[in-house]
């Protein structure tokens, strides 16, 4: 199925994400590993965390306010086309991502003032996002928006 012509279904968390780079030999740390959804990812260049806003120590500085989309799966590894379906409609609107990828499905981190512009360009490429009940919640830039 080419990926313009593909509908999925997502669903926006709840809570709000901050992503942290360390050195690639550095600990990780318990606190990033609490909460409905956390990913620590290594390679020799880094250590990649994302974790929950609440989680993060007053002393760490990283990049907050991010919100976090699931793609309902699961996809099959030789399925083509699923991140492009959803990744192209964001790009033409320019909001920038980062993905995540699990054994299942996927996950699109974008930042919490550009949500209400993801939902509108993820809606138009034909996509389905439920349980949308608090996608514009505690942000002013969106109030009374739902």
């Amino acid at each position: 199925m080419a990926p313009d012509a593909r509908s999925l279904t997502l669903s926006l968390l709840r809570d709000r994400y901050t992503i942290l780079q360390f050195a690639a030999n550095a600990v990780v740390p318990a606190w990033a590993m609490s909460g409905e959804f956390f990913s620590i990812t290594r390679n020799p260049d880094e250590l990649s965390v994302v974790t929950q806003i609440a989680n993060l120590p007053v002393w760490e500085t990283a990049e907050t306010d991010w919100r976090v989309f699931k793609v309902h799966g699961p996809f099959a590894f030789n399925e083509i086309g699923v991140l492009a379906s959803l990744t192209e409609p964001l790009a033409k609107r320019e909001i920038g991502i980062f993905v995540i990828s699990t054994f299942d499905t996927d996950y699109l981190l974008v930042q919490a003032a550009q949500v209400r512009k993801a939902v509108g360009a993820l809606r138009e490429a034909g996509h389905s996002i439920v349980d949308s009940e608090f996608i514009f919640e505690d942000t002013k830039e969106n109030e009374g928006c739902v």
